[in-house]
């Protein structure tokens, strides 16, 4: 089976209402185009800054969500919803929204990893400051098909990505804002190892970069195959990246090179 792809990579304004409308003439545009599963970047709605996430935060069901579900349903299309800043019982939650063709929620994800970094002379950031982390692996459904669903710095914990891989998951979506120091380092090298390790599709979807923003994004959304190779990509700008994935080359590649059937459990 073949899901036609459309990422959405955005530049998010100091504005939630005005990210909220760039978003949806985005999906629109992507539906256009022939998406049948559209996704959006991690932190659509804010730049991303630790001052901004309890002011751009929403409680659920807030006007993204409205949004979503509305969108969805009146365009007959799938949307993962990046993620946005979720406000629940006093905590701020990176939080992503699954809805399907019919304005219905089927996912969500709370982001399970802090991005507490600091690399010297670098760039220094501590989501923990203000965000919790869920505490949950998430897996939903688009026509029988299971995808698992992490935001960016879980894909750094390859257990999380396995644990996913091993629950049935085809594809592994990624809504994600790696910065000019971790992205040109890492990015690619981290969709196509979790991809390869796991046999699946990973999709990174970033916001484009802003040199003049408070946090410059890397860009650079991109899908790569179950063999471990970067199948479609964008570069650093905004742009809606058009792509398929196909479920029988997942199993072909499984057949020839059974890496999840030679596991030894036993010794590690």
């Amino acid at each position: 089976m073949k899901i036609k792809l459309g990422l959405i990579q955005m530049k998010v304004e100091d504005n939630r209402e005005d990210n909220i409308r760039k978003a949806e003439e985005n999906i629109r545009k992507a539906k256009a185009l022939g998406a049948e599963l559209i996704i959006l970047p991690e932190m659509f709605t804010t730049p991303y800054k630790n001052d901004n996430f309890p002011v751009f935060m929403e409680e659920y069901p807030g006007p993204t969500n409205d949004m979503l579900s509305k969108v969805s349903k009146e365009l007959d299309v799938y949307i993962v919803g990046g993620s946005i800043p979720e406000g629940d019982g006093g905590r701020i939650y990176n939080t992503s929204y699954v809805y399907n063709n019919k304005g219905e929620l089927i996912g969500k994800h709370r982001k399970a990893h802090m991005f507490d970094i600091d690399v010297k002379g670098k760039i220094s950031f501590k989501e923990s400051d203000t965000l919790s982390p869920g505490n949950e692996s998430t897996l939903f459904d688009i026509n029988g098909i299971k995808m698992g669903l992490i935001i960016c710095y879980d894909i750094r914990f390859p257990e999380f990505s396995r644990k996913l891989s091993l629950s049935g998951a085809k594809a592994i979506i990624v809504p994600a804002a790696f910065n000019m120091t971790t992205g040109p380092a890492h990015w690619h090298l981290s969709a196509r190892a979790r991809a390869l390790d796991n046999q699946v599709y990973v999709m990174m979807c970033s916001q484009s970069r802003n040199e003049g923003g408070v946090y410059v994004a890397y860009g650079n959304s991109l899908v790569a195959s179950p063999w471990g190779d970067v199948i479609d990509s964008l570069d650093e700008k905004e742009g809606i990246l058009i792509t398929e994935i196909d479920t029988e080359y997942i199993e072909r590649v499984r057949e020839e090179l059974p890496l999840l059937k030679h596991r030894r459990e036993e010794i590690y």
